[in-house]
């Protein structure tokens, strides 16, 4: 008031509630300790000094007034507050001093105009330029591993290097790219580079059931000479000095629970959380056992760490780096209430300035240039017991019988049975739930729990076209859309034009709608969906003509987004041997297999046994 020559009556006899008249002036010294930086600072209102654990206190419930020593309050005004909120929220203070944590270096970069102390600044400099990505040329020193049998885009070359850096100050980091863009390989990548550099690594993946393959196959693709083992299903060891002998332990959420004392008698270097948005409620049973394990270092990969609220990053930030964001009850009362329930913005950019150095997410959009335009990818997933018995039931069955007619017939005339055979395995692969039988399966369904897992936790705004050859599979999959309620359109062969053409409105230009479920064989010719850019093929089969054509709704003129294509194969199955027969005969090349009969002349009977095995 005095600013603007405004005369105030009546304050001398505000007893009770005096505010102070002086603005406060704020002095800071910050030393470098090994794991946090002290911070000695004092706030003066003209000669009357404020208590630190009393401004913690007023910060805590928003309040901008402290009381001073002589009784009146000292205003901090809304500048000051910007500046030095969010030291007073993450320090510990022991009433002359705030210590702050290293994890929290963006608190003490805050006030770095203050600071006098060249190293502290150096220190400050560098971690900002290597976790934040702001002078990526320094990345270019280090070369990606020889070993390596894959030439990495130029955004997996800077997150291998962020994750080496993180290594370098042994802090955690959280991959967080988009759904496709190789967080496996940049991994993997590291762990080669590590391996070299220490001369040993031990790791431990832990990864939902369905992705345990997946990262056998990425294993054995790109980065071979690192040796793993697969610990899970019940003939996995119990001596953990059978585990001592591999590179990379690679095991599941669900393993994890029951074996950590196991994995906690190993010496690790490393443990990676794949889809660590497993672990988002601290108080499950898989959460509390992740933080229990031991290591040098550790990683998380998710395309999607919050998925529902703020509170979700907590658990995954507290397993990297254990206390950078208080406990859980500060995180919730500070944090995770003011953003989710209040919308408050400022803490919502205070939460930001704190994780954003151990997070490193590039969405599609943002690295398009680098990518090709179609991306092709194989899950590989692994049917639970109940699947898998009535699959080896059939098989047998199906096998005597069709070995037994070519000994008999030949098998040219054979073709019906050997068709009739690989359709119903097939059908199992998907859910035996859909079996034209007259005895009828629950629906155990693997690669329906994966599908409903991955457009839960990792579409985010993407729109997805789901293919399916089996309308009973189609069927299902539309009953777990309305079942968790994801917004979706359909359609089959038995649809007319208009119908069609409604549906494909409807998905094309409404953002809510997010899935779009279609009959293979009716999806294949001329659709042009290019609000997709995600393609699901649940039951890929021999002729990937039809295959291509289902891909190329969405990748066609007029689409502007980078494609990705994923196939599900159940492991050790007809699909599997499929894929792996295809590849041996060659029969990859266009239209050279026209229809299902054809296929069938390819095959010896040697193929066919193959196949049943």
């Amino acid at each position: 008031m005095a600013e603007e020559k405004v005369e105030v009556f009546g304050y001398d006899q505000l007893n009770n509630f005096k505010i102070h008249k002086s603005k406060p002036t704020t002095k800071v010294n910050i030393s470098s300790n090994l794991d946090w930086f002290d911070t000695k600072i004092e706030i003066d209102f003209d000669g009357q000094v404020a208590n630190l654990a009393e401004i913690q206190k007023a910060l805590a419930v928003k309040q901008n007034y402290v009381p001073l020593g002589n009784g009146t309050y000292g205003l901090l005004p809304e500048e000051w507050l910007s500046k030095f909120s969010l030291l007073f929220k993450m320090a510990d203070s022991n009433g002359k001093s705030l210590r702050v944590s290293k994890y929290n270096f963006t608190v003490i970069d805050e006030l770095h105009d203050m600071i006098d102390d060249e190293d502290i600044r150096k220190e400050l400099v560098e971690k900002k330029e290597m976790l934040l990505n702001t002078n990526p040329e320094k990345y270019e020193k280090l070369p990606v591993p020889v070993e390596l049998k894959a030439e990495l885009r130029p955004y997996q070359e800077s997150g291998f290097q962020w994750l080496v850096y993180l290594d370098s100050v042994k802090w955690g980091g959280l991959l967080a790219d988009d759904m496709g863009l190789g967080k496996t390989i940049q991994t993997l990548t590291f762990l080669q580079y590590y391996k070299n550099t220490n001369g040993k690594m031990k790791a431990l993946v832990i990864c939902p059931t369905t992705l345990l393959f997946n990262w056998e196959n990425e294993i054995n693709k790109f980065t071979p000479e690192l040796s793993y083992l697969i610990h899970h299903g019940p003939n996995r060891t119990t001596q953990s000095k059978e585990l001592q002998n591999y590179n990379i332990i690679i095991s599941t959420y669900g393993t994890l629970r029951s074996d950590v004392e196991l994995f906690i008698k190993n010496n690790l270097d490393y443990v990676i959380l794949d889809e660590s948005q497993t672990i988002k409620n601290p108080t499950s049973k898989v959460s509390k056992a992740a933080q229990l394990l031991t290591c040098k270092n550790r990683i998380a990969l998710s395309g999607t760490p919050m998925q529902n609220n703020t509170f979700d990053i907590f658990s995954q930030m507290n397993f990297l780096n254990p206390g950078m964001l208080g406990s859980k009850e500060f995180f919730k009362e500070q944090f995770a209430k003011p953003v989710d329930k209040f919308q408050d913005e400022e803490t919502k950019q205070h939460l930001r300035k704190l994780i954003y150095p151990f997070l490193l997410r590039r969405t599609k959009e943002q690295v398009a240039k680098d990518l090709p335009e179609k991306t092709e990818i194989t899950m590989f997933c692994e049917m639970g017991k109940e699947q898998r018995a009535i699959y080896e039931s059939y098989r047998n069955q199906y096998r005597s019988k069709i070995l037994g007619t070519i000994e008999n017939q030949g098998i040219e005339k054979s073709q019906f049975a050997i068709l009739q055979g690989l359709m119903k395995l097939r059908q199992i692969c998907d859910s035996p739930a859909i079996l034209n039988e007259e005895e009828k399966y629950a629906n155990h369904s693997i690669k329906l729990d994966e599908l409903v897992r991955e457009l839960q936790e990792n579409i985010g705004d993407h729109k997805v076209l789901i293919f399916s050859q089996f309308l009973g599979m189609l069927a299902l999959i539309r009953e777990k859309m309305i079942e968790h309620e994801i917004p979706y359109q359909y359609f089959d062969g038995s649809y007319t034009a208009i119908q069609r053409e409604k549906a494909i409105q409807e998905f094309q230009n409404n953002e809510a709608c997010s899935v779009f479920l279609i009959s293979l064989k009716a999806g294949g010719m001329g659709l042009n969906l290019t609000a997709a850019d995600y393609v699901y093929i649940v039951d890929p089969w021999w002729n990937p003509a039809v295959e291509q054509q289902a891909i190329d709704r969405t990748h066609r003129i007029g689409q502007t987004k980078n494609i990705f294509a994923y196939r599900y194969i159940c492991k050790d199955t007809v699909e599997e041997k499929i894929m792996l027969l295809k590849d041996k005969k060659n029969l990859l090349v266009k239209d050279i297999i026209a229809d299902d009969s054809n296929m069938i002349k390819q095959l010896t009977k040697d193929d066919v046994a193959y196949l049943f095995s």
